[in-house]
């Protein structure tokens, strides 16, 4: 194959995007990043900051260095930007800085019953196992249903929420599905939570560096209460995520973390936790991941959250209307409008095995694709009609053969002229399976 794309001038805006890689037959070719909903490259932006600040690194809040006093700073007030991103109320919520969604969620996880007796979450079939596994053990979990066609159902949601009479202590929910890129309808969510006196969390994972937050007022209805995402899916891949909610949440009990930074004082017999965040950021904080997202989220905000969400659903729109053209494609969650989705398109080549397709294109196009069940297995095997019984005997199975499907999620630094270069591959792929098939089953 020898295809060609022209660049985007939103490409400039990212480190790595013209990297050659070598493909099959020695050559190499301009990589094609679309697993950007695992992770993204970071913003040159991003890498600008950190090293202007690099110089003025050093310890934070018990310093009285020079140095020390930037880097506090730097830090603390980072915490109001994160706020002001996802329109946070300052007086009621409080950022903790975390590494990653999944130790957001499960640092929550940790803080909100208090053996107050029998605790309900409600989570959904469609989410990934970071915003399922931390419940189970701790709570009676329970699933909100799914539509026909892979969405969340408010009527069942609701329906649970009268069931338990007033025990559901959170409903939990992604704002995007990682698999299918569909939009919960947070703030209808919200209301129906508050309506019988429960919290809703939002995992922004997926959500953060696409679409346009609005936590609301706190007297709202329609308020988020607790929101977590992830610098490393927001190009600023430096180990930081973040946690908001209500500072008044996490002033009583113990941290699930202890250690330097988290007391006030301690004797051999007794401790003074510090207030949060304090409290929950125990040992050294990740400063350079606070800098990393800090100019993030600068960008993003510079460029408009609603510019980068209606061009990245425009390249949605038209991957999935090219896919829909070639034969034996299959596609999942094209029902859904791509007013209500992110820039993921989830689909199967019938005759070959996913894992086999991903292969293919790396080894002759220099294409990235994610395939499998994208941490969310429950929602696959639904999408897919796969029974508990086909469940049970395909886990036995090595990962590479078991059902799943390819993923294209899309960057803004993404472009139609990668589209094309994907659909010609993809359509080289079918005209020619068996043989590439034989090809890469080599060992």
């Amino acid at each position: 194959m020898n295809y060609e794309y022209q660049k985007s001038p939103y490409r400039n805006l990212v480190v790595g995007v013209d990297t050659e890689v070598p493909i099959l037959g020695g050559r190499s070719v301009p990589y094609v990043n679309f697993d950007n909903a695992a992770t993204t490259p970071p913003f040159i932006s991003v890498l600008s900051d950190i090293n202007k600040f690099s110089p003025w690194y050093s310890s934070i809040h018990r310093g009285d260095g020079y140095k020390s006093q930037v880097s506090s700073n730097v830090y603390e007030n980072s915490r109001k930007l994160v706020l002001d991103f996802v329109n946070a109320d300052p007086n009621n919520d409080t950022v903790i800085y975390v590494k990653n969604t999944t130790e957001g969620i499960n640092k929550l996880s940790f803080r909100l019953c208090n053996g107050e007796g029998k605790c309900v979450i409600l989570s959904t079939d469609m989410e990934h196992h970071s915003n399922d596994l931390p419940w189970r053990g701790k709570y009676k979990v329970d699933y909100i249903k799914l539509d026909k066609y892979g969405g969340l159902s408010l009527e069942d949601l609701e329906q649970k929420l009268i069931h338990y009479n007033g025990l559901v202590k959170l409903v939990t929910v992604s704002g995007a599905s990682n698999v299918t890129g569909f939009i919960n309808p947070i703030h209808e969510v919200a209301t129906l939570a508050h309506k019988y006196n429960s919290k809703l969390l939002v995992d922004g994972a997926q959500l953060a560096p696409h679409v346009p937050i609005d936590m609301k007022p706190v007297n709202s209805i329609e308020h988020i209460d607790y929101l977590v995402f992830s610098g490393h899916k927001m190009y600023a891949p430096f180990g930081v995520g973040v946690l908001i909610g209500p500072k008044d949440n996490f002033r009583y009990g113990e941290p699930d973390y202890k250690g330097g930074g988290t007391v006030d004082t301690v004797t051999h017999d007794y401790v003074y936790w510090s207030d949060p965040p304090e409290k929950e950021e125990a040992g050294t904080p990740n400063v350079m991941g606070v800098v990393a997202l800090a100019a993030a989220i600068r960008t993003l905000k510079s460029l408009g959250m609603h510019n980068i969400d209606m061009y990245e659903k425009k390249l949605a729109q038209y991957a999935t209307n090219r896919l829909m053209s070639i034969k034996d494609i299959e596609l999942y969650g094209t029902n859904r409008s791509f007013r209500n989705r992110v820039g993921i398109v989830p689909f199967n080549i019938k005759k070959l095995h996913h894992n086999t397709v991903a292969k293919i294109l790396s080894g002759e196009a220099g294409i990235g694709v994610r395939t499998g069940c994208f941490c969310a297995q429950p929602y696959v095997q639904k999408l897919l009609n796969i029974t508990d019984e086909q469940v049970a005997n395909y886990s036995q199975l090595p990962k590479d053969k078991r059902p799943g499907m390819i993923r294209l999620s899309f960057g803004l630094y993404n472009d139609t002229n990668e589209i094309d270069y994907l659909i010609s591959a993809l359509e080289y792929i079918v005209k020619d399976y068996k043989r590439l098939e034989r090809k890469y089953a080599k060992p």
